[in-house]
């Protein structure tokens, strides 16, 4: 097993990117490519599946165990339920998961049913995360969604009866055109699916998206800011009555079914990540000290098989995080958990006197954590105590 120095015992959490979707949404940010728009056509999805599987089998982490892995992407359940079990495979016997290992699949309810779910299962899958988005159909067409609200009742319906016991949806307010009433509406579908976890995301224009051109053409009608706040306000009212807690900014889960994938991210833990554009930061050792470095994959699939092919190095940027950076970063992403953090800072009396900050109890551990007024203002109050 490879010497990690830190955190080898307990395992690292293991990303696993698959960029390919039926088409690219408009709202879009992440290294996702429609696999009709590439001169390669299909021929380049078998072509990266190899490579993923050649990367992970090459991985100089080889041996460290998964304490959870997470295939994302992109669409996942794009590629054939026999290309998944391949990618799994090489990702378990590289990493052995620990027990009780949390292995999720995000899924399009356009690209899944029964059989696929099945199989999925039996390869190892045990948490879905389904990308609804929306219940009504009027949404899904102005997000470019291939699937409709029928598909998600029925892509739920056959992971149930696949025995997946873990299942996420995904959702996104503040949308165009929508109402608060309408975004209530969709809440309501979805708790009637009773899911384990929801994720809940106010919808965020980035560049070098179709909505980012929409929106400098005035073509995009988006809610008021009070009617946004009013539409987070109800995640988190709404899904407390149904027994969700609210454990992150955006996420809501059933006691014991928090993703702790993402929960290792949150906390600034170790994880590997494969794939084309695939992120991943572990130790290193530079100079007889370890460090943590950051490192993203070649993005386009062929470039990224060209690389993996050549034996080459896959990533093209790579970063050694300073003290400074990664106390940052701490201060960044546990803000946005109910659990707080500890932190220490000149500002923390006035956050906490205009009603931004709240002092609370994690373990032994005094806390700080935002306040339900203060999660409006999450980026304001990370910048008051960064040093």
């Amino acid at each position: 097993m490879v010497d990690l120095g830190i955190g080898q015992r307990e395992g690292m959490a293991i990303y696993v990117h698959v960029p390919f979707c039926p088409s690219k949404c408009g709202y879009c940010d992440f290294n996702s490519y429609a696999v009709g728009q590439l001169a390669s056509g299909e021929g380049i999805v078998d072509r990266t599946v190899r490579a993923i599987i050649a990367e992970i089998r090459g991985s100089r982490l080889a041996g460290v165990p998964a304490k959870t892995i997470f295939f994302g992407g992109g669409t996942p359940t794009y590629v054939s339920a026999e290309q998944l079990d391949e990618l799994l495979r090489a990702v378990v016997e590289t990493h052995p998961p620990v027990e009780g290992c949390e292995i999720t699949s995000e899924a399009n309810p356009g690209t899944v049913d029964a059989s696929k779910f099945a199989s999925m299962r039996a390869s190892g899958f045990n948490r879905i995360s389904l990308g609804a988005q929306s219940f009504l159909d009027s949404d899904l067409l102005r997000l470019d969604r291939v699937h409709r609200a029928g598909d998600i009742e029925r892509a739920v319906d056959s992971a149930r009866s696949a025995g997946i016991e873990n299942l996420n949806l995904d959702l996104m307010f503040a949308l165009p055109d929508q109402s608060v009433r309408a975004w209530n509406q969709n809440l309501a579908r979805a708790l009637a699916l009773a899911p384990e976890h929801l994720s809940l995301y106010c919808l965020t224009i980035e560049q070098n998206t179709a909505f980012y051109k929409k929106q400098l053409r005035n073509e995009l009608n988006l809610p008021d800011d009070e009617s946004q706040r009013k539409m987070y306000e109800d995640c988190v009212s709404v899904c407390a009555d149904h027994g969700y807690g609210l454990y992150e900014i955006s996420n809501f889960a059933k006691a014991g079914r928090e993703c702790q994938h993402n929960l290792c991210y949150w906390r600034g833990e170790n994880y590997a990540g494969y794939g084309p554009g695939a992120v991943g930061c572990v130790p290193v050792e530079v100079d007889g000290q370890w460090e943590r470095m950051r490192t993203t994959n070649l993005k386009h699939p062929e470039r990224y098989c060209d690389a993996v092919e050549r034996g080459a190095v896959v990533y093209f940027e790579h970063e050694i995080l300073t003290d400074e950076v990664q106390e940052m970063e701490r201060i960044m992403l546990g803000l946005r958990l109910t659990e707080g953090l500890t932190v220490e800072s000149p500002n923390l009396g006035k956050l906490v006197d205009c009603g931004w900050l709240e002092e609370c109890e994690f373990g032994v551990e005094s806390r700080y954590r935002l306040t339900p007024e203060g999660r409006h203002f999450c980026s304001e109050v990370a910048l008051e105590l960064i040093p």
